[in-house]
């Protein structure tokens, strides 16, 4: 790792005692709550008198936010692959603003490198970590930034909201729906949202179970879940058989 910026010091109280700061990383499907959680945990923080910086990529409202589904909204600072993290702080603090803490929305999106400089911001300049991300994407594969946060971060957290896939099963895998049929190919990268959006290519996210996400079922077969849809020529078969 290169050096971290030296004109960043220690954020917060942390400049006279030593207590570590942290790198904690919560990760889950789409409507796990994720975007809510980050947002509650920037208030719980700024309450206590800390001052934090929020940090996004590809948030749902297209826009420089924290957006939860639950109507929360925060506005935040837009990343992207060659956005060097470190620097972003350096410059509030140039700015005469602290930093004690760093809130990272979508942190799946992060690059490796990045990823090693959230972690050079708590180990050289004490400053507190907060990543929230996805745990795979549309091809039930871990995202790089996933990846690497998995195995740097000091705290590593699922987060306990339960998501339902539609049998009911919890849900685990989130796959990419173009025009009402799931998808397996395509860019790993590509920013919709859990509801259609009326657009003539209509792309959106579905969480589902593993074994329906195997299957590529979206839903249930007229016959109910876990029946075999028969043909009218099958059940003719059967007829016949039985007799």
């Amino acid at each position: 790792m290169s050096q971290p910026p030296s004109v960043v010091p220690a954020s917060g109280d942390r400049r006279r005692h030593a207590a570590p700061a942290h790198l904690t990383f919560f990760h889950g499907p789409m409507d796990c709550g994720k975007s809510t959680l980050a947002l509650q945990v920037d208030h719980n923080q700024s309450r206590q008198g800390r001052q934090g910086l929020r940090l996004t990529q590809g948030d749902r409202s297209r826009s420089p936010r924290i957006s939860s589904r639950v109507g929360l909204s925060r506005e935040a600072v837009e990343v992207d692959a060659g956005t060097d993290v470190r620097l972003l702080v350096r410059d509030r603090w140039a700015g005469g603003h602290r930093v004690d803490y760093v809130v990272v929305d979508e942190a799946q999106f992060l690059t490796d490198r990045q990823v090693e400089q959230l972690a050079e911001l708590v180990d050289e300049s004490h400053v507190d970590v907060y990543a929230f991300g996805l745990t795979t994407d549309f091809r039930a594969q871990l995202f790089p930034g996933t990846r690497r946060l998995f195995e740097l971060a000091d705290t590593v957290q699922r987060i306990q909201v339960e998501v339902l896939c539609w049998c009911g099963a919890p849900g685990l895998l989130n796959a990419r729906v173009v025009d009402g049929a799931m998808v397996r190919v395509g860019e790993t990268v590509v920013v919709a949202d859990t509801v259609p959006s009326g657009s003539v290519d209509d792309t959106r996210y579905q969480v589902l179970c593993r074994r329906h996400h195997v299957r590529g079922q979206l839903g249930p077969t007229p016959t109910g879940p876990g029946q075999l849809a028969l043909s009218g020529q099958q059940l003719a078969d059967d007829e016949v058989s039985v007799r």
